[in-house]
């Protein structure tokens, strides 16, 4: 579904769920995967980059590989994407085809049918087309790459001279930026996707997803009587909790309640500097930001005793990355009404729900991010699943 026109049930009765697929940055570890996470939107799923192993992960995880139909790449860094193949394959039954003389369905992918979709930045296209061809793997259901394509890039073309494959819907859009972001890059009637680049080592996106306005809270008592009186049938409620008005036989109107803001989430890929999201991050009720590395003397072991909270941060930012201080001042900055930390070095370890250890070093993480954020903050590890619902109403 990537017309505005698409249509989905509303999800506004069931929370969002994101399942941490994998949390390391870099280099996975005995506790970390390489980086991906899961977005539950009613039935369907997305990802969030797909690293090494990542199918792997959802096998392990709450996560129906069936109900995955789009994946969202940040960047095109490997410990983000080289799982993107082997999940393409395995959802779209992917195989290495048969012998010569025997029929293979495969071959004749029916392309007008409703494709897996993929978004990222330039090369993507290029990188699912040349290991799809040289792996010589077949796919039963199609798939397309649509590209967010920088100023800088070219805005025309698949940057790849091979030819498109039979499984690859032609469909594939180059998105153009207007004005700095990417609007809507994914819209239906429910749900948009929107991105903006954010700077990291390579050409880098940060995405947000936002729900469409939902029925606000209806009081019944407040109608009720009314209705009864007029003797109008209490299936209008159902246009009062849609937020419309209905007008009774003796005249009075009833207003149904104003609709409220839908969930908004926000996903940034790796990034010492994510301020051209904040047009599109504003007021968002998740932030999931990289804190890769952090200054804890005397609680991480093997600290260098010339280390400062200074040298970490050139350090990260030198290499694209941030601090969970850099992190938590973002999310104050848009107003994030919650903070959890993502992309963590090797260093530290992912098993703080098991480990004592463990839990004082991702405390201490979470806390340095807080004491700028205001507010607490989780860290992330592999597995990890948080619903999303709404807003206390103020």
């Amino acid at each position: 579904m990537s017309e505005a026109s698409a249509s989905r049930p509303p999800i506004h009765s069931s929370p969002i769920n994101v399942t941490f697929l994998g949390t390391a940055s870099a280099m996975p570890s005995s506790t970390r995967n390489h980086s991906a996470l899961a977005v539950r939107l009613g039935s369907d799923v997305w990802l969030f980059d797909c690293g090494e192993a990542t199918q792997h992960q959802v096998q392990k995880s709450n996560v129906k590989m069936g109900k995955i139909e789009k994946v969202f790449i940040t960047h095109t860094h490997g410990d983000h994407i080289f799982g993107l193949i082997p999940l393409l394959a395995g959802c779209l039954n992917g195989a290495g085809g048969t012998a010569d003389g025997i029929e293979d369905p495969r071959k004749e992918v029916n392309v007008n049918e409703p494709p897996f979709e993929i978004y990222g930045p330039l090369g993507t296209r290029a990188y699912v087309r040349s290991a799809l061809t040289y792996t010589h793997t077949m796919l039963s259901r199609p798939y397309v790459v649509h590209e967010l394509r920088f100023p800088s890039d070219p805005q025309n073309g698949d940057y790849t001279n091979l030819w498109r494959l039979r499984s690859e819907s032609p469909t594939g859009r180059n998105i153009p930026q207007v004005d700095g972001v990417w609007s809507d890059v994914y819209k239906d009637n429910i749900l948009s996707v929107s991105a903006a680049p954010i700077y990291h080592s390579v050409p880098c996106i940060g995405y947000t997803i936002t729900e469409s306005p939902v029925p606000g809270k209806i009081d019944p008592k407040k109608y009720i009587p009314d209705i009864k009186r007029t003797n109008t049938p209490m299936s209008v409620m159902r246009l009062l909790q849609a937020g419309e008005s209905v007008r009774l036989s003796d005249g009075t109107v009833l207003q149904g309640p104003t609709p409220r803001n839908g969930r908004k989430l926000v996903i940034l890929g790796d990034t010492h500097d994510p301020s051209p999201m904040i047009p599109i991050a504003q007021d968002a009720d998740l932030l999931i930001h990289e804190a890769t590395n952090a200054h804890l003397p005397g609680i991480v072991p093997n600290t260098r005793d010339d280390d400062t909270f200074e040298s970490i941060q050139r350090t990260a930012m030198e290499r694209g990355h941030s601090t969970p201080q850099m992190a938590g001042a973002f999310a104050k900055r848009i107003g994030a009404a919650s903070l959890i930390l993502n992309h963590f070095s090797a260093r530290y370890p992912g098993n703080d729900n098991v480990d004592p250890e463990a839990k004082i070093i991702m405390d201490a993480i979470g806390n340095l991010a807080a004491m700028v954020y205001g507010k607490p903050v989780t860290c992330a590890r592999d597995l990890m699943s948080i619903d999303i619902g709404f807003r206390a109403m103020e």
